[in-house]
């Protein structure tokens, strides 16, 4: 049920990674009503993975209030680690299900405190399928990889 006293935002994030590890970069874009907003960044040496936690996590907090958001990212690592394993890893200590370290815990430690502010609809997108807000990030993403040379 969405809080019609909220802000509603759709957010697009990707990441991109040349090389895994390699040079990464993350991509945002994201709409409220007729405001619209493009970030993007990149690390020299990151993963794949990371980026795209990144990308949610700029987002977020990059918000200034309380918000209704629907999430697009064509991450399921994000959207099920989220959505379906948080909880047991946390459960069990931040181990995954056959006893090792989670990685990029600090990211999904980060990103668990920043969803919590606002109401968050987690969707799934196929990338490069030619969604136009998953181009974008993804677009997004690549630049910042560019950057981060």
């Amino acid at each position: 049920m969405t809080d019609k006293t909220m802000p509603a935002v759709v957010m697009y994030t990707d990441g991109a990674c040349k090389g895994n590890p390699g040079r990464g970069g993350w991509g945002v874009w994201m709409s409220s009503g007729a405001h619209q907003k493009e970030m993007c960044g990149g690390e020299p040496q990151t993963t794949n993975n990371r980026m795209e936690l990144t990308a949610v996590i700029e987002g977020l907090a990059s918000l200034k209030r309380p918000c209704d958001i629907t999430i697009y990212t064509d991450s399921e690592y994000v959207r099920k680690g989220i959505t379906e394993w948080l909880a047991s890893w946390k459960r069990r200590g931040w181990k995954t299900a056959d006893n090792k370290p989670v990685k990029n815990v600090d990211l999904w430690q980060r990103l668990e405190t920043l969803a919590a502010a606002h109401q968050v609809t987690w969707r799934w997108v196929k990338g490069h399928a030619g969604d136009p807000g998953n181009e974008r990030a993804d677009a997004l993403a690549n630049r910042g990889a560019e950057q981060a040379r």
